[in-house]
């Protein structure tokens, strides 16, 4: 199943798609499609990982910034070979 979301994520609206991901239960394979959103706001990615650690959902349509956050939240998206998707901090230094 295909969550394709639109207009703006704020922490309001990760509620509600949290709410949904929950009733969806955990044998579905979900994917959730950020690619069509206006806004994502930083406080959306601490309410979604809260709901989203111990489940299986893939993501589309996020960029470097949003794949950090979500990082930063424990949420491992399982990229392989993106070591590039984000700076570390002795590549800045180097």
């Amino acid at each position: 199943m295909t969550l394709r979301l639109k207009g703006t994520l704020d922490g309001q609206t990760a509620r509600l798609l949290r709410s949904s991901l929950d009733a969806l239960g955990t044998t579905r394979e979900v994917e959730v499609d950020f690619t069509h959103l206006r806004e994502f706001r930083d406080s959306a990615v601490g309410v979604l990982t809260t709901g989203l650690v111990d489940r299986k959902v893939r993501m589309r349509g996020l960029d470097r910034h949003q794949q950090r956050m979500f990082r930063y939240f424990g949420l491992s998206l399982g990229e392989t070979g993106s070591s590039n998707a984000y700076y570390r901090p002795e590549e800045v230094l180097a």
